[in-house]
């Protein structure tokens, strides 16, 4: 099994910024990606930000050029800066790990983003 534990988040106003931060344990394999979904009230979850082993990166179109998404891979790590952040971008925010066509979850930050 793999523990992911998040920490981070929390209130902002517009334009403002925030980090994320995410730490993975238990029985991870060498090659794996990780990244970060957020699920905000009454809409899937969504894909925000991965990175692969080898540090590619893809991004949802509505955070590109404002998020940036890294990772440790000696502390099995992966963070997630966010600048001028949005109302819209108020959502819960989980960390995920896949390896091995397995998907695991961290049990979620909530970010508020303030007009």
């Amino acid at each position: 099994q793999v523990q992911l534990v998040e920490s981070g988040g929390g209130l902002v106003q517009a334009g403002g910024s925030l980090g994320l931060s995410c730490a993975a344990s238990g029985s991870i394999r060498s090659i794996y990606d990780m990244g970060w979904y957020r699920q905000a009230p009454g809409k899937p979850r969504e894909l925000v930000a991965i990175v692969t082993i080898s540090g590619r990166t893809n991004y949802a179109d509505s955070v590109k050029d404002r998020f940036t998404i890294s990772r440790d891979n000696a502390k099995n790590m992966v963070f997630l800066q966010m600048n001028n952040l949005k109302p819209e971008d108020t959502a819960v925010y989980y960390c995920n790990l896949r390896q091995a066509y397995t998907n695991y979850w961290g049990q979620g930050t909530q970010v508020t983003v303030s007009s």
